[in-house]
């Protein structure tokens, strides 16, 4: 089959390209993969997050709306769209993670959230968003500590994040909210950082559902986060039909599933990153503490992929054989961890991506609680207008100042 050459694309067509990609900050060659990947979406294909799946529960014959805050990568989008719903509105400040998501999808996120009016944002069925969890996290925590560093609502950098999020849901007035956050949350300073989340929105009118959920139900990877889901009162009652989704029957992936036959030597440890790494597992061992590298069962579930793995990957250690180093993920190794399909480009360096696929959410726990609110959605079709469910009017703005 004869090859596709730059020469062979019309003139006005090269013009187009010139001109979107320089209007979206971005290289042409990511602009023309952004735009193949979406029609490659599209049309038929046996990926998983092609389109819909005939079970897959849609409004009205048309899909729901969603906006897709403290965006990352898109695995709230991947799991959301697999449901029938469309992302109307993307927000995402860090900007390697902007570069893949627009060759993901072909939309440049909007920036930093502090900057956006919410009167800017369009009327939206569902509104998802993954709110930054350093401050919250047990690493987080534990680093600011160290650093004499305020943490959770105090931090003026990012706690107030949330808020930020709480005035959105507070003027958009969205149907269902989609949240999530580490497993840490509910814990947080003493329970008080889950206190003020539940009553700020509580006292926005919405009915709360919240479960911890391991994805290793879906992939070979422990990975417990909290998942949120709000219903606005005035619009499902106080009494909405919802339950969270239990994980799949079928036979778990194991950990070799998602491993390449052969990787590049770079990804072996060096002898001297692993002299270091035997060490100091060694050194809090014998202080009873549990700190140390954590080589993988081939054949059984790994630890959490964090953010952090780009700097020694020893989380997850994958064994060699005897007389071997061990060695890291790579990148696209990583990615299958998460549950994102191989036909996903990886358009940043390892180092951004470990980062990226540490910090993201699993697109396959997202697609199945997406289905659950799909069908709570349904339910309600005679309150639906202009492609949107019709909107209540607001509740006053010291809803969430009271419990600042």
């Amino acid at each position: 089959m004869p090859q596709l050459l730059i020469r062979d694309i019309p003139a006005e067509m090269k013009d187009w390209i010139d001109e979107t990609s320089h209007s979206q900050r971005t290289s042409q060659k990511d602009f023309v993969l952004s735009v193949l990947m979406k029609a490659w979406k599209l049309g038929p294909s046996p990926s998983l997050f092609d389109r819909p799946a005939a079970d897959s529960v849609q409004i009205g014959g048309l899909p729901f709306t969603f906006v897709d805050l403290f965006a990352g990568i898109g695995g709230m989008r991947l799991g959301l769209e697999r449901n029938g719903g469309r992302c109307v509105f993307t927000s995402e400040w860090d900007k390697n993670a902007q570069k893949t998501y627009n060759a993901w999808f072909g939309d440049m996120p909007e920036g930093d959230i502090r900057q956006i009016n919410p009167t800017d944002i369009p009327e939206h069925d569902v509104l998802a968003a993954g709110f930054p969890c350093q401050p919250f996290s047990i690493a987080g925590v534990s680093k600011k500590r160290s650093l004499g560093r305020e943490h959770g609502f105090k931090d003026a950098t990012q706690g107030t994040l949330f808020f930020h999020l709480a005035e959105i849901i507070e003027v958009k007035r969205p149907p269902v909210v989609l949240l999530e956050n580490v497993k840490n949350l509910r814990s947080h300073d003493k329970g008080q950082t889950w206190t003020v989340i539940r009553r700020t929105l509580e006292n926005l009118d919405y009915v709360l559902f919240d479960r911890i959920i391991d994805a290793a139900g879906w992939v070979p990877q422990h990975r417990e986060r909290i998942f949120i889901v709000g219903f606005d009162r005035r619009v499902f009652g106080s009494a909405p039909v919802f339950s969270y989704p239990e994980p799949p029957s079928k036979t778990i992936r194991r950990f070799r599933d998602i491993l390449d036959p052969s990787t590049n030597a770079k990804y072996t440890l060096t002898d001297h990153l692993w002299k270091y790494l035997q060490n100091y597992a060694a050194k809090h061992k014998a202080r009873g503490n549990g700190f140390g590298f954590g080589m993988t069962d081939l054949n059984g579930i790994s630890r959490t992929l964090s953010a952090r793995y780009h700097k020694d990957g020893s989380e997850i250690l994958i064994p060699q054989g005897p007389g071997c180093n061990p060695r890291r993920l790579s990148p696209r190794e990583a990615a299958r961890l998460m549950g994102f399909p191989d036909e996903l480009p990886i358009v940043v360096s390892d180092t951004q991506a470990y980062r990226q696929f540490g910090n993201a959410v699993v697109p396959l726990v997202v697609d199945a609680i997406g289905k659950e609110i799909a069908r709570a959605l349904t339910r309600y079709l005679a309150t639906r207008a202009n492609g949107c469910l019709i909107k209540r009017s607001g509740v006053p703005r010291s809803k969430i100042h009271a419990v600042r």
